[in-house]
């Protein structure tokens, strides 16, 4: 099976994880000719078969399942009281007395994938790693074509070494989380034109171009500059489906010209998103805090404090660089628009 032969339209929704994205999402892009991506990472192995349930009852169409390559951390308690002191001014701002402790890190990717394989969705992607040869063979054997995340060549010729059928060249203009895996993220600086000119000319298996996309005549220059197709995660926020709660929507829909930045504050990685009150606290800061997913983990409480609040300064306003040119509607009719924008471009 070749991934051209699985989604007609050249259009992959990107996964958001956090509960941003739903199984009512994923099966609406998938019933239009798209890929529609579930995001895995956040989720226990049980969630992620209920969710891949609910979508199988949405959909007769391929879909893909996206997940965090991560080994679990043994954290250092003294590193961790010492980020928890960094944050104070942020949830004393909430008007506590104490961060509250997570109860675990992250999911257990070896459970994830153990479960991925019993699935068996059509794809897989994968991001903030790579799989093993040994990995992929499993999948593949499965049935299931295997995606990585790359935001440069050296990564990118890595994937196709160990038998990936495609990768997502990743961009700095791209929302959310940088894919970086080989060398310091903060050299992984190209932009998406550079980024995918360059794998394009590096590598034989198919390329999906990520970061910034937002309209048609976005991905009509993406294809004639050689991607199979593109992902597109900002543009699919503002959708109906979407699970992002209404003030973050309401942030996205009315950002103008206000600017995106990549911060690790947040989560331990760098991640783009609207600039706020938490990062502008946080910059002092920025570079001692401990890597993902310990950082992600401390932060966790915070943002689901300020989302329930909605106080939107204090939470991850995750987006890329075509913000401003967002848009409201179902995902059925934003993936028609964008198909009637490409044909027109």
């Amino acid at each position: 099976m070749k991934l051209a032969t699985v989604f007609p339209h050249p259009i992959v929704q990107g996964p958001t994880a956090g509960g941003c994205n739903t199984p009512a999402q994923v099966a609406a892009v998938s019933n239009a000719g798209a890929l529609g991506s579930l995001a895995c990472s956040l989720l226990s192995p049980d969630a992620i078969r209920s969710q891949t349930e609910q979508i199988r009852a949405l959909t007769q169409r391929p879909f893909c399942l996206n997940f965090f390559v991560l080994e679990t951390p043994q954290a250092d308690p003294a590193e961790v009281a010492q980020a928890a002191e960094y944050l104070r001014p942020v949830w004393s701002a909430l008007g506590w007395t104490e961060l509250p402790m997570p109860a675990k890190w992250c999911e257990d990717f070896t459970a994830q994938f153990e479960m991925l394989l019993t699935l068996k969705p059509a794809v897989a992607s994968f991001t903030f790693g790579i799989l093993s040869e040994e990995q992929i063979r499993r999948l593949h054997d499965a049935g299931i074509l295997v995606v990585g995340t790359i935001t440069h060549v050296a990564e990118a010729l890595a994937w196709q070494e160990r038998g990936a059928d495609a990768v997502i060249a990743s961009g700095i203009e791209a929302g959310g989380h940088r894919g970086t895996f080989i060398g310091r993220q903060e050299d992984a600086q190209q932009g998406i034109d550079q980024l995918l000119g360059a794998v394009v000319a590096a590598v034989s298996i198919p390329v999906i171009a990520a970061g910034g996309f937002m309209t048609g005549a976005d991905i009509k220059r993406a294809l004639q500059a050689g991607a199979q197709a593109v992902q597109m995660g900002t543009a699919f926020l503002a959708c109906e489906e979407s699970a992002i709660p209404a003030i973050y929507k309401h942030r996205l829909l009315d950002a103008g010209h206000h600017p995106t930045r990549l911060t690790r504050s947040f989560s331990g990685r760098y991640a783009r998103g609207l600039d706020n009150r938490f990062m502008q606290v946080m910059a002092v800061h920025e570079q001692q805090v401990p890597p993902y997913p310990i950082q992600n983990a401390l932060t966790g409480a915070i943002r689901a404090e300020a989302a329930r609040r909605g106080e939107t300064e204090w939470m991850s306003l995750w987006c890329g660089t075509g913000v401003a040119r967002i848009r409201s509607m179902p995902a059925a009719q934003l993936i028609s628009t964008l198909l009637a924008e490409l044909a027109a471009a």
